[in-house]
């Protein structure tokens, strides 16, 4: 199975052996991959000359039969997703008819001008263009009329607010932040291609995201004196970690505030601490 040379092939693809291997080998295959895809082009013509179907007449229908039909005999050749070298070596050479490409609808075709867009006049690289489609690729589709023409002559602010609404509720606030900026981009396009008469990036809300946001935001009371409670007062350190805690808690110093303090900065005649935090100690 390793060696290309000891494959056979009869049938009306016979003639095309010798090319196809040196085609594979020329592309970097190694024997036995290679010997792998000789085997499916000897399937594939032995298959076509038992049906009596010429290799001119092979369009999608016949190799869906043939997919269907010899899978289980040849599982181990991946039939389904193995003949794309084969049918595009035999493509190349005219003996079988080329595929025919489903037509864009009218939404692939916009993104597919609004991709050309980021690439071209926005410098994106091919990555960063192909996630910003995939994030307004749901806004497109939702102005598709029923005659699959995509209506943005109608659309107004109140669309473009309620999309985000809607669509922002399904979505990780990360995911979110990142579909409002491209939906951003994707109207300053429509409105420089004239596809709307007036600017609506403007209209997208941002979404409010700050790093530390999940953090609690303090400690209700019974937490407090579970904390206060928590420090062995007969010792030198318990002391000391009560009265750094009431320092926190009582008025609000910060840590750095606390961790400056020395025994000069106490005043214990006036009951007065002398606090050297952001600006001017006092």
């Amino acid at each position: 199975m390793g060696d290309p040379s000891r494959v056979r092939v009869s049938g009306p693809l016979e003639r095309c052996a010798v090319g196809f291997v040196a085609e594979l080998v020329e592309s970097g295959y190694r024997p036995n991959a290679a010997a792998v895809q000789l085997r499916l082009l000897a399937h594939l013509s032995g298959w076509l000359e038992r049906e009596g179907i010429d290799p001119g007449e092979l369009r999608e229908p016949e190799l869906e039969r043939f997919r269907a039909n010899d899978l289980a005999v040849v599982r181990s050749l991946r039939i389904a997703d193995g003949l794309v070298p084969l049918l595009g070596y035999l493509r190349g050479l005219g003996v079988v008819p080329a595929a025919v490409e489903p037509a864009l609808s009218s939404a692939e075709l916009l993104l597919d001008r609004y991709r050309d867009y980021l690439l071209v006049e926005r410098g994106l690289t091919a990555g960063t263009a192909r996630g910003y489609v995939d994030c307004v690729r749901s806004f497109v589709s939702s102005r598709a009329r029923g005659d699959g023409e995509v209506d943005l002559a109608g659309l107004t602010p109140q669309d473009v607010l309620g999309f985000v609404l809607a669509d922002c509720q399904c979505r990780q606030r990360r995911s979110a932040k990142l579909m409002v900026t491209a939906l951003r981009s994707l109207l300053r396009f429509l409105h420089v291609e004239g596809l709307i008469d007036r600017p609506l990036a403007p209209v997208v809300p941002s979404v409010a995201f700050w790093r530390l946001q999940g953090l609690p935001r303090g400690l209700d009371t019974g937490q407090v004196r579970g904390l206060l409670e928590s420090c062995d007062t007969d010792t030198a350190n318990g002391r000391r970690d009560l009265a750094i805690l009431l320092l926190l808690v009582r008025l609000g110093m910060r840590r750095g505030e606390v961790a400056a303090l020395g025994l000069d900065d106490v005043d214990w005649r006036a009951g007065e601490l002398l606090v050297r935090g952001k600006g001017v100690a006092g």
